[in-house]
């Protein structure tokens, strides 16, 4: 089932309408490549229709981060950056705090810890949430020298 269906299938069965702002933001993630912050977002939406403001971009991210379809990252500058799940399915986030990169790993990598936790402490992490900063090879090669 593809994204937009899944999108209007959740939207539906939660009371809520696929409005054409909500269509045109979703549509606008899926053409990026990655991730992009909500401005980013906002002027790509504006280029189509100029009738959709920044706080509507805002309440459609926060409406898909809450049915799942959308991960949003903090790369440690302020700027919060959304990509739509569709495309790689939940994942963990490296972020290197040199550059600012974000990589996508495999949530199956912190799966043991996520279960040791939960044997532990009783507590169940949302993996597909988690950012996880350091360095990347590049900035960690240049920390070396």
């Amino acid at each position: 089932m593809a994204c937009e269906q899944v999108f209007i299938r959740q939207l539906r069965e939660r009371g809520f309408r696929l409005t054409p702002q909500r269509e045109m933001i979703l549509s606008v993630l899926h053409d990026i490549d990655g991730l992009a912050t909500a401005d980013e977002i906002y002027g790509r939406v504006h280029s189509i229709s100029s009738s959709v403001d920044i706080s509507t971009v805002y309440r459609t991210l926060d409406l898909l981060q809450g049915l799942d379809l959308v991960s949003c990252v903090d790369a440690g500058d302020d700027q919060r950056r959304y990509e739509l799940l569709g495309v790689h399915g939940p994942h963990l986030h490296l972020v290197c705090q040199g550059c600012g990169q974000v990589i996508a790993a495999d949530l199956e990598m912190a799966q043991a810890f996520a279960e040791r936790l939960n044997v532990e402490y009783g507590f169940q992490a949302a993996l597909d949430h988690l950012s996880i900063p350091g360095l990347c090879p590049a900035c960690a090669d240049a920390g070396d020298r």
